[in-house]
């Protein structure tokens, strides 16, 4: 059996907000969690109900929401749609984390070459 997409949505404005409940309230596999009208409340809210996907409003849509930032390091498993009802545009976030490996030299040497080599890449480069 598969299990309900948990829905939050916090986006505004407010008939914009129950355009997006009422869409997705009668959807089987969808449960609407909660609503959220104060943008100042949306992280709080997250932490309560523990969505899957929280639709927000996007004022810039060429710029991404600082909130979608801090959601995803907050909580790397949630889905974030931002909608920007007036521009006619709705974009999808998520993070993501994958991992990497590159052989190196098994002996003492190459190891300490490894360890040498963290302090001077960037996150994610290859040692």
């Amino acid at each position: 059996m598969t299990r309900s997409v948990r829905v939050l949505v916090a986006n505004r404005p407010n008939l914009m907000r129950e355009l997006i409940v009422a869409t997705l309230a009668d959807e089987a596999g969808i449960e609407i969690v909660g609503e959220v009208a104060d943008e100042a409340e949306i992280a709080e809210r997250v932490r309560e109900v523990t969505p899957d996907l929280l639709v927000i409003a996007l004022d810039e849509p060429s710029k991404r929401p600082p909130l979608c930032d801090r959601l995803l390091r907050d909580h790397p498993g949630l889905r974030i749609i931002a909608v920007a009802s007036r521009e006619n545009c709705s974009v999808f976030y998520w993070a993501s984390f994958d991992i990497h490996s590159s052989e190196i030299e098994a002996s003492e040497q190459g190891i300490l070459n490894a360890v040498r080599n963290i302090a001077t890449m960037g996150a994610g480069e290859p040692v």
